[in-house]
């Protein structure tokens, strides 16, 4: 599919509160073999995602980073606490248990998250759209791709009850993700 059809089928799915705010645009170099051309989303006429990096969103460069970061808040249930409590015997205490089933979570959130964020390219950007314009809202904010999810939060088939009760959801994504879903969350 063209990038000009794409980005008419991808506007015509924004919120009509985001529309005119939220602009998708691609760039590529036709005689320039070796430079790979750039694809964005813009709020408010300001590049927020690039393809390769970004200026307002903060992106990892490793797990450390994740693990060390503050505003990252994990939530922890009494089966995640109980599965490190079968796995060390119960010899561990009360307080430490909850330390370790936070640590391997934001472990696995830290993979994840950086598999995630790596894989944003213009290629795949088109890919992803295409994607996205074949599959259920559903599949698309469930999905732990960055670029359905954010395609996603920004569609006029979400509404304001399914955007309020994504809080926590919310929570355990990407930076840029959670971004737009605040930006979506304004607008209702």
């Amino acid at each position: 599919m063209s990038w000009s059809k794409l980005k008419q089928q991808l506007e015509s799915f924004l919120s009509p509160a985001l529309n005119g705010r939220v602009e998708y645009t691609a760039t590529s170099y036709r005689y320039l073999p070796d430079k790979a051309g750039i694809c964005y989303i813009a709020v408010d006429k300001k590049n927020v995602l690039n393809m390769r990096d970004t200026t307002l969103i903060r992106w990892y460069q490793t797990d450390l980073e994740i693990k060390n970061d503050s505003n990252i808040q994990i939530p922890i249930n009494n089966e995640e606490v109980e599965a490190v409590r079968q796995d060390t015997k119960g010899i561990v205490p009360e307080d430490r248990l909850i330390v370790i089933a936070r640590s391997r979570k934001i472990s696995e959130y830290a993979k994840e998250l950086l598999s995630a964020q790596s894989s944003l390219c213009k290629s795949n950007f088109n890919v992803v759209a295409t994607k996205y314009l074949s599959t259920s809202i559903e599949d698309s904010l469930e999905s732990n791709d960055i670029l359905l999810n954010i395609l996603a939060l920004v569609d006029r088939r979400v509404g304001k009850k399914r955007i309020l009760n994504m809080s926590e959801k919310m929570k355990l994504k990407h930076p840029i993700v959670q971004y737009f879903y605040e930006l979506r969350l304004n607008t209702l």
